[in-house]
């Protein structure tokens, strides 16, 4: 899991029949202490009603992916599965209000 700032949003005229019904985000990998971004952007279907310039938490794992959007065969890889509040790393706390 990664802790990443959505930056955008993506729109597809054409896109595989189990994405249809999905929103689509662009997001940035952060540290969780900082939230200075620490890798590259990623696309991420939205299960958390994530938005532009909210701090999410990612899963940029395949088969996880497909676990939560229910599709043994989905072509997909990452996911927004939580919008963070605050994040602790060795005794620094950040908030993301």
């Amino acid at each position: 899991m990664k802790v990443a700032k959505v930056i955008g949003n993506a729109w597809a005229t054409r896109k595989h029949p189990i994405l249809e019904s999905k929103k689509l985000l662009i997001v940035e990998p952060v540290d969780e202490t900082t939230a200075v971004p620490n890798g590259e952007p990623l696309l991420a279907i939205d299960s958390a009603g994530a938005g532009v310039g909210d701090t999410v938490l990612v899963l940029d794992e395949g088969t996880s992916c497909r676990q939560i959007v229910g599709v043994d065969h989905a072509p997909t890889r990452t996911i927004i599965i939580g919008i963070v509040d605050e994040t602790y790393k060795k005794g620094k706390k950040r908030s993301y209000h």
